[in-house]
């Protein structure tokens, strides 16, 4: 092909890349389908104009004397070789949008964009201007070494937030507890760390190595509900039964306390101070814990007034009790309907 078809090919190439550049500019950021359309259009348009014109991005540049063709020539291959890392970005940052992936994949999508450019720049570096990129990669190989040392805990960071958003074990928003007992919703994800507000209103930096490391319990999966466990002491006088429906009751007039599945009554132990129910129950979120227990615990003591339950000591109030005093505390542990019957008094008279 003679040199003004190629000049012609060249003019073409260049003024086809720098109106996808503007054209690109005028899409914006909030139409990634419509700049990844645009990308396309016009990456095809310069690669079929180079293949009219016999120009061969891919190959390697030779020494040439600066001159208008060879400056154009230049232009229209480093265009060439931007567009085509625009197009690849482009369907990376769709495919991962249309993946449904969540916030946390933008670290995923920031390391291939940054793999994309430094694949496309040594590419720029050796097929357009004919620099040897073996040497650069050796000796940035060598740099690599001596900053990668240099900056090993910074990299540990980084790479354990990359397993940390390929295992996806959180998300943003998550409610999670650490092995240390720190615990709280997840607010941030970046490259170092993450950052997570306690119940207390405090934000909590996690470092992302520290993070792959810690054992971690997501309280958001599968669902947010929390189950809660309450153990009540009421006086073994009373029939089981009679204990198990008035907790079941007071569960049940709970509003903070999710109903389905139903909560559940327990009955732990008896012996002859005390019957033991374990009242497990759900709440909608682990931030609601603190109202839930309140609220049960009101609702357990109105049921008690209300049946005429008695609650009965800790276990640690007779444990080491002296033979004296055991009597007392079988009869603080007593109902008071039965505590005030004619026959109790008159034992208690007899005794004394």
């Amino acid at each position: 092909m003679s040199d003004a078809h190629a000049f012609y090919a060249l003019v073409w190439v260049n003024l086809l890349g720098i109106a996808g550049i503007v054209v690109w500019h005028l899409q914006g950021r909030s139409r990634p389908t419509a700049r990844l359309v645009v990308q396309i259009i016009f990456f095809a348009g310069m690669t079929a104009v180079l293949a009219f014109g016999e120009i061969r991005p891919y190959q390697i540049g030779t020494a040439e004397p600066v001159e208008g063709l060879h400056l154009f020539k230049i232009a229209a291959r480093l265009l060439w070789w931007i567009h085509l890392a625009w197009a690849a970005i482009g369907f990376v940052r769709i495919y991962l949008v249309l993946d449904g992936r969540p916030r946390e994949a933008r670290l995923l999508q920031d390391l291939i964009v940054a793999a994309v450019y430094l694949g496309v720049t040594l590419s720029i570096v050796g097929f357009v201007f004919g620099a040897p990129v073996g040497t650069l990669v050796a000796t940035s190989g060598v740099v690599a070494i001596i900053l990668g040392l240099a900056l090993q805990n910074m990299l540990a960071d980084l790479f354990s937030g990359v397993a940390l958003t390929l295992g996806r074990p959180f998300a943003i928003g998550d409610w999670i507890q650490l092995g240390d007992g720190t615990e709280g919703r997840v607010v941030e994800n970046n490259w170092r760390s993450t950052q997570i507000l306690t119940p207390a209103h405090n934000v909590v930096v996690v470092p992302n190595s520290a993070l792959a490391k810690a054992g971690l319990t997501n309280l958001t999966r599968p669902d947010e509900t929390h189950m809660i466990a309450l153990v009540v002491r009421i006086a073994a006088p009373h029939p089981p039964h009679v204990v198990a429906s008035a907790m079941t009751a007071a569960l049940r007039s709970c509003g903070h306390v999710v109903q389905d599945p139903a909560p559940i009554v327990a009955l732990k132990a008896i012996d002859a101070i005390a019957i033991e129910a374990e009242l497990q129950f759900r709440v909608n979120g682990p931030a609601n814990r603190t109202p839930a227990r309140n609220e049960v615990i009101g609702a357990v003591h109105r049921q008690c007034e209300a049946s005429g339950l008695a609650f009965a000591p800790p276990p640690q109030s007779y444990l080491w009790a002296p033979e004296a005093d055991s009597r007392s505390l079988a009869s603080a542990a007593q109902p008071t309907s039965l505590s005030n019957s004619p026959e109790t008094r008159k034992a208690d008279r007899a005794s004394a």
